[in-house]
């Protein structure tokens, strides 16, 4: 497995530190999808505001479809996220 740079919350600061406290706010920790990204803040910010439109916005699916289909298809791809 490739090593990836990452910046820990601890010496994050401006939108970094946002987003990651965000990210505790929002879990109770970092995940390490959303630490991964943490070389480049507006990519996190970015990627978190897409994951917040097609869980949270406007959607014929439920919440609740939405989840298992994120479920289901991380687990098909063997996905440890």
């Amino acid at each position: 497995m490739a090593w990836i740079d990452e910046i820990p919350r601890e010496k994050a600061t401006g939108l970094l530190r946002k987003e990651l406290d965000a990210a505790v706010k929002r879990a109770g920790r970092v995940w390490n999808i959303v630490q991964v990204m943490s070389l480049n803040a507006p990519v996190l910010k970015t990627a978190m505001d897409h994951y917040a439109a097609v869980m949270f916005g406007p959607s014929p699916l439920s919440r609740f479809q939405r989840e298992l289909l994120a479920t289901v298809v991380s687990a098909e791809l063997d996905c440890f996220y």
